[in-house]
């Protein structure tokens, strides 16, 4: 039964043609299926560069121009439409599989680009046919083998991507049972991630799987204390996280308050951090409100008041946890407050709050305020460990927050800069950004994210 089930899953699988080594590699099953992710990608562009459907295509083939949104242009060159493609990029160049509907069309259309630069080389052997040709300082050419056809290009004059095309058109491709699981008409693989896109002309639908994230681990979805809450805000997440990822959890919101109250006893700290730890569930909700930069992002404390943020954690015994934040108000600049405490820190203030058994800590007065007021008496099933909601709008206006000497003196503000300038049109128009994430096997989580765009008008459609 076990070797049934495992044959049907793998006949199933998306089969990917790959060049070993390839990194990354994108596998489209049926190039006519792409007309849905082609209608988000041709609004998209409209707003975003980089979104541009011509600008992708010219990644589907090293020397022919095709458009898999115009069915026309891949039978013009021999290829089949309902076939699979597969692109392997590699550090010395790009390998391209296609299946073919006309063998003998694409052969004509592809030595008729490959003689543009030079000579043909034409070889024939095992069934196979390979034809290389000078491109700039590398080459380029085919292999083609029935109805199939692996074209590459090299950067180098070498013929060792000739040799690796050669080897991988003497294999059948194997099922890559991972993609199996995963839905979608193209598939990315990068290192030890997996992702699958699909779309509509109003959004975009990608699910995956990614290796080592800086996350901890997640339980099992159930009932969560903040399931009935409206998602509101730049980032509204619910999540549960597991006990073996409680110490992990806190570690990293006690070292960004370590890292601005250097006034703050460690010892005391790392006391409080003991303490509360095995009285958290795991429950937790972020909320960041929007984001409001008031001093360079280069400093630890403007980094970490640029967001407008509060973190909810439900707690196991309430006046437990009342006990175990007492010595906070013996801490340098601390105001004990008739729920909790504020803490002054370099930069601005952190809020600790409780309201019976939800502990709320943040660094805006306002967002903290509302989010105990917005908590709900009784809990909700939530679907997944992990869920959030983006607002792409909010995101815009934090993204064209970065200051010029910031980004000068820094190249990940440089690259902040550079995706506010080529997504923040499209994010500004966009309606919004939702996911889920559960944990996955072998360190791992799976992740899911919708991308929707304002409704088309009635009888529109995408650019």
């Amino acid at each position: 039964m076990l070797s049934f089930l495992l044959a049907t899953a793998l006949a199933a699988a998306p089969a990917p043609r790959a060049v070993p080594g390839a990194d990354p590699i994108v596998h489209i099953p049926r190039l006519d299926a792409l007309q849905g992710l082609y209608g988000f990608m041709a609004r998209a562009g409209t707003q975003s560069v980089m979104m541009r459907p011509a600008n992708w295509n010219a990644e589907l083939h090293p020397f022919l121009v095709v458009d898999p949104s115009r069915a026309e242009t891949l039978t013009s060159v021999g290829m089949d439409p309902a076939g699979a493609a597969t692109i392997s990029f590699i550090r010395r160049g790009k390998v391209s599989c296609t299946r073919l509907a006309d063998p003998k069309r694409f052969q004509a259309r592809a030595e008729e680009a490959l003689k543009a630069e030079g000579a043909l080389k034409t070889a024939t052997a095992q069934g196979m046919t390979t034809v290389i040709a000078p491109r700039g300082p590398g080459r380029a050419g085919y292999v083609l083998k029935g109805q199939e056809a692996c074209a590459f290009a090299s950067l180098y004059d070498d013929e060792d991507l000739l040799k690796a095309t050669v080897k991988l058109m003497g294999k059948a491709p194997i099922p890559d049972a991972r993609l199996g699981k995963l839905p979608g008409v193209v598939f990315i693989l990068q290192g030890a991630h997996r992702v699958g896109l699909d779309g509509t002309p109003n959004g975009l639908q990608a699910e995956g799987t990614a290796a080592k994230l800086p996350l901890p681990p997640f339980k099992a979805a159930g009932s969560s204390p903040y399931g009935g809450m409206k998602p509101e805000g730049l980032l509204f997440s619910r999540a549960q996280v597991a006990p073996a990822g409680l110490s992990q959890a806190v570690g990293s919101v006690r070292g960004s308050i370590q890292q601005l109250c250097t006034a703050c006893p460690p010892d005391k700290v790392e006391a409080i951090t003991r303490a509360l730890t095995p009285q958290l569930t795991g429950q937790v909700l972020m909320h960041v409100d929007s984001v409001k930069v008031k001093s360079s992002l280069r400093t630890p404390e403007g980094r970490f008041f640029a967001p407008r943020q509060a973190l909810a954690a439900e707690v196991k015994d309430a006046a437990a946890v009342k006990s175990a934040l007492a010595p906070l108000a013996s801490f340098p600049g601390a105001q004990t407050l008739a729920d909790g405490y504020a803490l002054t820190l370099k930069g601005g203030t952190v809020f600790i709050r409780q309201k019976g058994p939800q502990l709320v800590l943040g660094n805006d007065e306002t967002v903290v305020q509302g989010l105990l007021a917005s908590l709900p008496a009784q809990g909700a099933k939530l679907p997944r460990a992990v869920d959030f909601t983006v607002d792409p709008k909010r995101v815009a206006a934090a993204l064209s927050q970065v200051s010029l000497m910031d980004i000068v003196s820094d190249q990940q503000f440089a690259a902040i800069f550079a995706m506010s300038s080529e997504l923040g049109p499209l994010l500004a128009s966009s309606e919004r950004i939702t996911g889920w994430l559960d944990s996955a096997p072998g360190d791992t989580h799976r992740f899911s994210l919708t991308w929707t765009l304002p409704p088309l008008s009635e009888g529109a459609g995408p650019p």
